[in-house]
């Protein structure tokens, strides 16, 4: 488990993390959401000690991270893929690291079959691809086999098929009752993988909450109806607080009444109806609503 509670960082001038506090519960995938310059790789940074809270305080399973025997056994952590000595092999990378922990060679081979890189293990990492320094910042990460999990854009640079590996590997990881805490800008990606997710905007969180409870506060209740009889259904449902829009000569966009209402509503009135489908917000949607008054950086197509 992971507990921020009250923290603060400034460099300078500049708020970058702004009084927050919430938990980061085991047993499910956390996501971590919020617009370039929001906070989240400093406050990913602050977890694990790399930067020193302005005010307030973090913990990872029950201690501050530096406070931790051995921290390998209960945080793995990838935050820069790139932070490796370049000149060494993947395996001799991965064996350094274990050897500060008292972790033998098994392990280090069973990470490294773990994350598929047994035909590059022997190469120097700085020939390595951004996929394959990805894979080798999980292998690292997964070393001290930890209660809590710590990836910041962890698909960067990966193949479909390393996406669709990290997807389930967090997913499962998270079922054995880990503490998975995820960042990523692949709104479908994380759409796919987080089970909670939480959302920062200029430093502050702007959206704590199920991914469910997410998309349905952007959702709102609209309802697709395909209907040969359009135009008496229209007349039937309006009302000042639903609107209903004609989209083709038999399709109808409902809002402001759910599709069970819409339904029963055509049945006692004889309505045929050829489709009747609630209209959910995709993920991104959903963030994008979130994050549109907390974006610093905008291009004119988001203005």
């Amino acid at each position: 488990m992971i507990r921020i509670e009250q923290l603060t960082k400034r460099y300078g001038a500049k708020i970058a993390v702004d009084d927050i506090s919430c938990t980061i519960e085991p047993g499910r995938v956390t996501g971590f959401l919020g617009p370039n310059g929001a906070g989240k790789s400093t406050t990913m940074r602050t977890v694990v000690g790399l930067d020193r809270p302005t005010s307030g305080a973090v913990t990872v399973n029950g201690k501050r991270y530096a406070d931790h025997r051995a921290p390998l056994h209960e945080v793995g952590v990838l935050l820069d893929a790139k932070a490796i000595h370049t000149g060494r092999s993947a395996y001799n990378h991965l064996l350094a690291m274990a050897a500060t922990h008292g972790i033998g060679a098994k392990r280090v081979r069973e990470v490294i079959s773990m994350t598929g890189l047994e035909s590059v293990a022997g190469k120097r990492v700085g020939g390595f691809s951004l996929g394959m320094g990805q894979r080798l910042g999980i292998a690292a990460a997964m070393l001290g086999d930890p209660a809590t999990l710590i990836l910041d854009e962890p698909v960067n640079g990966l193949d479909p098929e390393g996406v669709l590996w990290v997807r389930k590997l967090v997913r499962g990881l998270a079922s054995e009752g880990r503490t998975v805490f995820l960042s990523s800008h692949l709104m479908s990606e994380m759409a796919q993988t987080a089970d909670h997710i939480i959302v920062l905007g200029r430093g502050r969180i702007i959206a704590d909450a199920p991914v469910g409870e997410i998309l349905a506060a952007a959702t709102g209740t609209v309802v697709r109806v395909r209907t040969p009889q359009a135009q008496d259904l229209m007349r039937l449902v309006a009302s000042p607080d639903v609107t209903v829009t004609l989209e083709e000569e038999d399709l109808l966009q409902v809002v402001g009444l759910d599709s069970p209402r819409v339904g029963e509503a055509a049945a006692r009135a004889g309505i045929v109806l050829h489709e009747l489908t609630p209209v959910g917000a995709s993920l991104e949607e959903a963030y994008m609503a979130l994050t549109q008054d907390d974006i610093e950086y905008k291009t004119e197509a988001t203005r």
